[in-house]
């Protein structure tokens, strides 16, 4: 069903009940057309061998046919009562159990009859229906078949398209359509622009519209202009990252040399903020630079867990329904955990709750959960994106993502039924390790 619902299989069908129905009405009208005009000939040829009839009827002498009588049995009753009133006419009925064109007229108050066989005419109507028939399944059949090849070539490239278009999505921004400008494209060629030829004025031939490639042309400028913006962005977290890094650094030295004393702990306390916030920044540019590499180990996922929620001393339980040992890097992956479980103790709400099951570990806090971009779109640095979440920068959460990227773990965010984040990490199935646990993380 899902080959039938297809571009393709919808324009092949459109074409192909567009085709049917024009194909019926021609035939109809075909068909009512040479039938008037068969049936009239027929209708004359009875016509005048009832005229013939009728005089000799009246001068009394014979007419020589056979197929002559005087109020026949078999005779239609609808036309026995049109003499009746004085009337001539003729209809298809039957005779001796054979199709016959009777015509009729008054003779004496009674209903002189001439018929002839219709069994031949009957056949020759069938024959033109046939033929009609016929032609219209072969014109059908033709353009269905064209349909589907003109529409094979528009789907084929309107995937190509589609199939960019989920690569940009998914982060790689280097991907490009790339449909040739001109109209020889190699097998698409027959529905792109047509070639621009210069005539014997000089001037250029104007180009046929193509709605597809418009389509790829604006997904690969698009692409473009994302991608420099971006590029832009991760050189400004750079730079930023890198310029403060000296200055608070001194700063840092130099606010250890004042006395002891509440000043000196609110700077301390300041200044702590903007370091990590400046960390936080590099981390965030060399995650963007794609340099991060993970280095892989066997870890005992229950056990890292609990060991990285402990190191937060935010007041979290932790539950190991089903453990596993996975193949990951302890280092990235504590750094995962923590983000979460600050973030989800500064923004959140008690209890947070912590949950491995097998190679998925879900944390959830009981507070106004996730606002619905950061579900939709994703964690966007420099803002959280609800005040009601607190007016973080929004880095911590950007962090776990490149970090979870690195490591090929998916990454969910959703709000509890009930209320409260929930955020789902998910190791990837292919670096489950063995089941015996590794003896050095212990």
């Amino acid at each position: 069903m899902r080959a039938l619902s297809s571009l393709r299989w919808k324009i092949a069908l459109t074409t192909t009940m567009v085709c049917c129905m024009v194909a019926a009405v021609l035939g109809i009208l075909v068909h009512n057309v040479v039938s008037r005009q068969i049936v009239g000939e027929v209708r004359k040829e009875a016509a005048a061998d009832l005229d013939h009839a009728l005089g000799h009827y009246e001068y009394g002498t014979t007419h020589g046919d056979v197929n002559i009588a005087l109020d026949p049995p078999d005779l239609p009753e609808r036309l026995r009562e049109l003499v009746a009133r004085g009337m001539t006419g003729s209809m298809v009925g039957d005779h001796a159990g054979k199709p016959v064109m009777w015509a009729a007229g008054p003779a004496d108050d009674k209903a002189l009859a001439v018929w002839i066989p219709y069994e031949d005419t009957r056949a020759r109507l069938r024959h033109i229906d046939t033929a009609i028939l016929a032609s219209s399944a072969l014109a059908a059949g033709v353009v269905a078949l064209a349909g589907l090849f003109l529409a094979n070539r528009i789907s084929r490239r309107l995937t190509a398209t589609a199939a960019v278009a989920r690569r940009i999505s998914a982060g790689d921004l280097d991907a490009r359509v790339d449909f040739p400008a001109d109209a020889a494209d190699g097998a698409d060629g027959a529905d792109g622009d047509t070639a621009a030829g210069v005539g014997a004025d000089g001037r250029r031939a104007r180009r046929s519209r193509d709605e597809v490639r418009d389509v790829a042309q604006a997904l690969d400028s698009m692409a473009g202009s994302l991608q420099e913006r971006l590029e832009a962005e991760k050189r400004f977290t750079a730079d930023v990252a890198h310029e403060l890094r000296t200055p608070l650094t001194g700063s840092l030295a130099a606010a250890a040399l004042l006395p002891e004393g509440r000043p000196k702990e609110m700077i301390n306390d300041r200044l702590q903020a903007m370091h990590l916030l400046t960390e936080d920044l590099l981390e965030i540019s060399r995650l963007d630079s794609g340099v991060e590499r993970a280095d892989l180990a066997r870890v005992e996922l229950g056990r890292a867990v609990e060991r990285a929620v402990a190191g937060t001393r935010v007041a979290a339980s932790v539950r190991v329904v089903r453990d596993a040992v996975v193949l990951t890097d302890r280092r990235r992956l504590d750094r995962i955990l923590t983000n979460l479980l600050v973030n989800a103790d500064k923004h959140g709400g008690p209890p947070v709750e912590v949950t491995v099951e097998g190679p998925v570990v879900v944390v959830r806090d009981h507070g106004p959960g996730y606002p619905p971009e950061l579900i939709e779109q994703g964690p966007q640095r420099f803002r959280t994106g609800d005040p009601g979440r607190g007016r973080g920068h929004g880095l911590g959460l950007t962090i776990v993502a490149g970090q979870a990227a690195v490591l090929e773990i998916s990454l969910g965010f959703a709000n509890a039924p009930d209320g409260g984040a929930v955020t789902t990490l998910r190791l990837p199935v292919g670096r489950l390790a063995d089941a015996e646990p590794p003896g050095g993380d212990r």
